[in-house]
């Protein structure tokens, strides 16, 4: 069968969609057009400079891989990018990709051997007098992990135990938490900010699932002390993902072996789980045992003003430019974690780039459908409830018991005054949802709050910014 350009790319994004994320193949990949294939080079046209950039830092690997797959070895990839020429004309210009070296079989992604007689188990064979890789991805620092109340003592331990990587009291770091929450950033921040002061040190980031499958091969050639050996070298060992040791007894031991040696030389480890250690089943009491030994801290998911400041920070790096308000409207609609956060800024600004429309509160709501259940609802007087006593660290009973303790008060208050002004419930009803208050109670509430908003400062802020709350709420 004669190869074209739209069969080789086809078959591209048959792999690429089982790889990627839904959301992201459907903003990144469905809009690229296969123009002409010749002499082995696809070229592929993108609707945008923006677009080209954003392939080329984040999938151009998976581009090459794919296509080296479908075209042999000497396979290349060019784009022609789409240019709003002014005057409403279109030009275009072409231009090849970057990261499409020559590499052979399974020889991408791996760190390389360092001179030493101890064989390194992510050896490439052939190649000698090397330095190990520490496979940290340059862009995980610590300036990029914005500090909130929902991390700030991992990211504080971190920073502490890249000052001092195995002479600190945090020795291991064990950084747990659920997905997207940035457990996978930090630590390799961790490892770039201890390659940054102590540029001598050896650090070597790897996922439990690569440890396994490592010390599987190397138990099949009867090579596990070399693989043993050769981790006893490292500095700052960061070992992502720990939980999946539950299924691999024998690497198990071989970890407890290598833990053992760096903890008593003095050198860091660095770990990530999805649960505490106390709640990981399936792994050895000895190894909970020494995670035990120095500071185990969770990341919880970001709060609202947290994922302001992330995607504000985002924008600053990436020379992004978008309105308070929907700033606002995205971190108030997305809260489940910083990864789901940042995918749907990404899709915002590509939606923006292909249809050249700016960015506004219609054009969010149409993107975050596919992020949240609905971006649009009708609040509701339970949901204003809810907020307050959030916004106050007030437990939702409270709020409905009478006391007269003034901070309970005034967030009673504060709360009708919202739900009469974004809800179309009759005061009777309002006064109903606070323990069966009259309407006459509601009146007063709402008065007290105005006269308030007049004379206290303090008051005047806490109100209008629950009242922002409210009105994203309700968009």
């Amino acid at each position: 069968m004669v190869k074209t350009a739209e069969s080789i790319w086809d078959n591209c994004l048959k792999i690429i969609k089982d790889i990627v994320e839904w959301q992201h193949y459907k903003t990144w990949f469905e809009p690229i057009k296969p123009i002409e294939l010749k002499n082995n080079v696809l070229l592929i046209q993108v609707p945008s400079q923006f677009f080209y950039e954003y392939l080329e830092e984040h999938y151009v690997n998976l581009l090459a891989k794919t296509l080296k797959r479908e075209l042999g070895k000497d396979a290349r990839l060019e784009y022609r990018i789409m240019v709003d020429s002014g005057n409403g004309r279109n030009g275009s210009m072409d231009l090849p990709a970057s990261g499409m070296k020559i590499y052979a079989n399974n020889e991408m992604n791996f760190p390389l051997v360092i001179d030493n007689p101890v064989k390194n188990p992510f050896i490439i064979p052939g190649l000698k007098k090397m330095q190990i890789d520490p496979q940290l991805n340059a862009s995980y620092i610590f300036d990029s992990f914005i500090e909130g109340d929902c991390n700030r003592v991992a990211r504080r331990a971190g920073k502490t135990v890249a000052e001092k990587p195995g002479a600190n009291s945090f020795n291991p770091l064990v950084i747990y938490g659920g997905v997207g929450l940035g457990k996978t950033h930090l630590a390799q921040a961790i490892g770039n900010e201890v390659k940054r002061l102590h540029p001598g040190k050896v650090v070597l980031y790897v996922s439990s699932e690569k440890f396994i499958n490592q010390f599987q091969d190397h138990s099949r050639n009867n090579a596990i002390n070399d693989f043993i050996h050769f981790y006893q070298l490292i500095d700052v060992l960061i070992i992502d993902d720990v939980q999946f040791f539950n299924r691999a007894e024998k690497s198990q031991d071989a970890f407890f072996a290598i833990f053992n040696h760096l903890h008593q030389s003095g050198k860091q480890l660095v770990l990530t789980s999805d649960k505490s250690p106390k709640d990981l089943d399936g792994m050895q009491e000895r190894l909970l045992s020494r995670f035990r030994w120095g500071l185990s801290t969770d990341l919880q998911l970001p709060d609202y003003d947290t994922r302001i400041e992330i995607l504000e920070h985002k924008m600053k790096n990436d020379g992004l430019d978008m309105s308070k308000d929907v700033v606002k409207y995205v971190a108030y609609n997305i809260n489940t974690n910083v990864r789901e956060l940042e995918g749907a800024l990404i899709s915002l600004l590509a939606q923006s780039s292909l249809n050249k429309k700016e960015i506004d509160i219609e054009l969010a709501k149409k993107v975050l459908r596919n992020f949240v259940k609905t971006s649009s609802k009708e609040i509701t007087i339970e949901a204003i409830q809810k907020m307050v006593c959030e916004y106050f660290d007030v437990p939702y009973e409270r709020l409905l018991h009478k006391t007269r303790k003034r901070e309970i008060v005034q967030a009673r208050q504060i709360t009708m005054y919202l739900a009469k002004a974004f809800t179309k419930n009759s005061l009777k009803t309002i006064g109903e949802h606070f323990g069966g208050r009259d309407h006459t109670t509601v009146i007063h509430s709402c008065q007290t709050v105005k006269d308030l908003m007049d004379t206290d400062t303090i008051f005047r802020e806490n109100v209008m910014e629950l009242t922002q709350k409210v009105q994203l709420a309700a968009m």
